[in-house]
């Protein structure tokens, strides 16, 4: 079988996992997108959005759609960070203290509403997150391979909400903001609920494994692959560059930033076919791969400027190499 084949039949399996997932979630064609490029990615993702808008149907759709090892965590105010990544506890039948791993021991976490607890334990994932690894009582326990967190927050100004500690945002691959369904689409949901639809059980909906892990990690390789001209290397860097000369920014883009831009990039000129990289896929994921790396400067909040609006405006003040 040729590469190009092999590429093809990749690419189909992707598509499966999309039809799947929309088995059970309408009106979000543009997070599943996002999910399935942090897969190719090998990143994470963090998805914001009011209560009620299918952030959790969606990641638990997406699991179920893969033949992979899933586990959840429900973030609330007094959970610690052994109950993450696990701890150490004593055996009174062998009278030795042993590891007992914790749900981060798994190739899908999805972290819910991780916003809603404080700083130090949202940072028990950090280690986890950037290194696949969590080090304990002395030792070093390698993650699971695939290994993404896929965490669901409400927006900030909600009740009962921390801001994630800077460093771990930056772990995140892609930011996704999942807005209110459009009329149609909320129709959709209610029909489907009027049909017999039960979120809570995935498999009565239909939704079944279509993909695995050796198959994803195949796509993976050959995402990494993907061919990348010295132009459009250059414009990612002069985009990242522009964030941090923007009047309206604190602190800019990262070197780390740019890394995440290129690999996101990848990933969706990879889903969509083309036989490269191209400043236009740089420019669709400038927005979910930058709006959390960068920080404004306290006169631009008050103005109301968000992230977004700094980014589409870099966007269009950096030169596009032809």
């Amino acid at each position: 079988m040729d590469d190009m084949a092999t590429t093809s039949e990749l690419r189909e399996s992707l598509a499966r996992v999309r039809h799947e997932v929309g088995k059970a979630v309408v009106g979000q064609d543009g997070a599943v997108t996002g999910l399935l490029i942090a897969l190719l990615a090998n990143g994470h993702v963090l998805l914001e959005g009011v209560p009620g808008v299918a952030k959790t149907l969606l990641v638990r759709s997406l699991s179920r759609s893969l033949s992979l090892e899933t586990r959840r965590v429900q973030f609330t105010p007094d959970l610690m960070p052994g109950d993450i990544t696990g701890s150490v506890v004593y055996d009174p039948k062998t009278g030795e203290f042993e590891f007992r791993e914790g749900p981060v021991f798994t190739n899908i976490l999805l972290a819910d509403e991780i916003n809603r607890t404080p700083p130090k334990t949202q940072s028990a994932l950090l280690e986890a997150m950037e290194e696949r690894q969590v080090s304990a009582d002395g030792a070093t326990r390698k993650l699971p391979v695939p290994f993404l967190v896929a965490a669901t927050q409400n927006p900030i100004e909600y009740e009962g909400t921390y801001t994630l500690p800077e460093a771990q945002l930056d772990r995140f691959l892609l930011k996704l903001v999942l807005d209110l369904p459009p009329r149609e689409a909320e129709v959709e949901v209610l029909e489907r609920h009027a049909s017999g639809f039960d979120p809570r059980d995935l498999e009565a909906a239909g939704v079944t494994p279509v993909l695995d892990a050796a198959t994803l990690q195949e796509a993976q390789a050959d995402v990494a692959r993907m061919p990348v001209s010295a132009d459009v290397l250059g414009y990612a860097v002069d985009l990242a560059r522009g964030t941090r000369q923007s009047p309206s920014v604190r602190l800019g883009v990262s070197p780390r930033g740019t890394t995440a831009l290129l690999a996101a990039s990848r990933a969706w000129a990879w889903l969509s076919g083309a036989p490269g990289v191209t400043p236009d896929h740089i420019q669709a994921m400038a927005l979910p791969v930058l709006r959390h790396r960068i920080q404004l400067r306290p006169e631009a909040e008050l103005e109301g400027v968000g992230p977004d609006a700094v980014l589409r405006s870099v966007v269009q003040q950096v030169r596009v190499p032809i």
